[in-house]
């Protein structure tokens, strides 16, 4: 089942500044991880990946992630200190068809020269804060030896 981005979420993916990087691993567990600015909201609540080249090791990647039912990771880092990790599952690649033919002229667009392999679909499942204040707080709630340290700073 996908997972309804917040606006927050949605604010740092949208946002031009904001790093957008795409997690994979390949057939024995390597992880890949590249920038790829090709990622943004669907219209239909999914995350859109535009891969420009079939052979990459992203793509190849992502091949196995649906035949296996895997877990991709998209690190969104915005230069504010705004940061979120968005795990979850591509369910579809699109290599025709009115979404690949729109994502296609978008591309064009902005790059003649650019060629579309895929159009892949990836749903939501899980959104992790990854600012720097929310993983403080949170290694500090799942460990008593801080609050033993905080009530020592008080």
């Amino acid at each position: 089942m996908s997972l309804v981005l917040n606006a927050d979420v949605v604010a740092l993916l949208e946002h031009p500044d904001t790093v957008r990087i795409l997690a994979t691993v390949d057939g024995q567990g390597v992880p890949h991880a590249v920038v790829k600015k090709s990622i943004h909201l669907g219209d239909d609540g999914n995350i859109h990946y535009l891969e420009l080249l079939e052979t990459s090791a992203t793509n190849r990647n992502m091949v196995r992630s649906i035949w296996f039912d895997g877990t991709v990771a998209i690190t969104l880092a915005n230069p504010d200190g705004r940061s979120a990790q968005i795990k979850g599952r591509p369910v579809k690649a699109h290599i025709t068809g009115p979404l690949f033919l729109h994502h296609y002229n978008r591309l064009k667009d902005i790059d003649a020269d650019a060629e579309l392999a895929a159009v892949w679909i990836i749903e939501p499942r899980l959104v992790l804060d990854q600012t720097f204040a929310a993983r403080r707080d949170a290694e500090r709630a799942s460990h008593p030896h801080f609050a033993h340290l905080d009530r020592l700073r008080r």
